[in-house]
């Protein structure tokens, strides 16, 4: 499904890449609704769990679990929790600074995820 990927977009989600903080237009993004991956349309986050971290990337407490995969990064001389979808899209990375309930601060590329809205009906 990568044809309608840009260039940063298949960087972000086949090589790692981070795109810059405070850049992605989902920040903004208050309505409720589900946010899916940028290539292979998994459900990963909702908005109920989406909140304000002030890292620069959207930011959310919980995640649809059955879809991604947490995997152990040692790039960059630091140890962190790699956050990719279950067909191998990278999305971020996870924290345990998060706010209640869950203390997990899922800090995730914009530009790996597309945000499908709720019907209003």
């Amino acid at each position: 499904m990568t044809n309608n990927l840009t260039d940063e977009q298949k960087n972000i989600l086949y090589n790692s890449g981070t795109e810059m903080p405070g850049t992605s237009d989902l920040l903004q993004e208050k309505r409720p609704g589900t946010y899916i991956t940028a290539d292979k349309g998994l459900p990963v986050f909702r908005s109920e769990t989406k909140f304000e971290s002030g890292s620069g990337w959207p930011s959310f407490y919980d995640a649809i679990k059955e879809n991604i995969v947490v995997k152990r990064d040692t790039s960059h001389g630091m140890i962190r929790e790699e956050i990719l979808s279950k067909e191998g899209e990278h999305l971020g990375h996870v924290f345990k600074d998060g706010p209640k309930p869950t203390g997990l601060r899922y800090c995730i590329n914009g530009l790996a995820l597309k945000f499908i809205p709720d019907d209003d009906g």
